[in-house]
């Protein structure tokens, strides 16, 4: 009898330890957040939220960061992943509006040097 009840003792411990291995094997990996949080850094640096629409965007992709922390604290990993993605897209148009916006104001600046010196010398 007590033979039996050591090899049940055993099986069991076996189980709870095969048990853990497997809920520890398919615990989803935590939240990456890196990209999303440089993307957004440098539509800062580049002056993303002193132009109208970079700024709209550079909003969006902050939220966007944001609310995938709140799902993967949910554990609603995939929409957490979607929505980081989303994020890095919108810090990323932000950065390319902005310097768009810059190379709209510098053209115009060497149009308007351009026509100055036209009519400085006819």
């Amino acid at each position: 009898m007590r033979y039996v009840s050591k090899i049940g003792i055993m099986m069991l411990a076996v189980a709870v330890v095969a048990t853990a291995i497997v809920v520890g094997c398919t615990s989803a990996p935590p939240l990456r957040t890196e990209k999303s949080t440089s993307g957004i850094r440098a539509a800062e640096e580049v002056g993303a939220a002193k132009v109208p629409q970079a700024s709209f965007h550079l909003q969006l992709a902050k939220e966007e960061l944001e609310l995938a922390k709140s799902l993967s604290a949910k554990g609603e990993k995939e929409e957490a992943s979607s929505m980081l993605l989303r994020a890095e897209a919108d810090a990323e148009l932000a950065i390319v509006l902005s310097h768009e916006d810059a190379e709209k104001t510098e053209a115009n600046a060497a149009r308007e040097r351009v026509r100055q010196l036209r009519q400085d010398n006819p």
